[in-house]
């Protein structure tokens, strides 16, 4: 198996349909974009959206967020995910390494994200690559929520 990652530079319908079947398996209560909102991912000028192709299949995605901030460029790794039938393949950390190399040469100091306890795979990969887990809070306000 040949695994390719590389910066998405269109969105279409290939991509709708590998989101369909990847976003599932990242989150149970998000929904896969459409046609039209992959196209405004991809043309907003702060992310760079990755896929991981095997035998010319996508079987992974992530999304990298390159944000000037007045402490400098901030790198945020969001939506990682692999198919489940390419798991422990080196997929996931093909992807990392490619938002890493990209946040690197754009600049960043650091790349940095949020991964749920419960993935247990997802996070040995994390330490594997080199990542530190920090001792930070993470808040939420749910804004449709009054």
């Amino acid at each position: 198996m040949t695994i390719q990652v590389q910066i998405v530079k269109e969105a279409t319908p290939e991509l709708v349909d590998a989101a369909a079947v990847l976003i599932p398996q990242l989150s149970s209560s998000a929904r896969a974009p459409t046609l039209e909102e992959w196209r405004e991912i991809v043309a907003c000028p702060v992310t760079t959206f990755f896929v991981a192709r095997a035998d010319d299949k996508i079987v992974g995605i992530v999304t990298l967020l390159l944000v000037r901030i007045s402490t400098g460029l901030r790198a945020i790794l969001e939506d990682l995910v692999v198919l489940s039938t390419h798991r422990n393949r080196g997929v996931g950390e093909m992807l990392l390494r490619a938002a890493l190399a990209h946040s690197r040469s754009a600049g960043a100091r650091t790349l940095d994200f949020t991964s749920r306890p419960s993935r247990i795979d997802a996070n040995r990969l994390y330490l594997q690559v080199g990542f530190e887990l920090r001792d930070t809070g993470v808040y939420r306000y749910v804004l449709d929520r009054e």
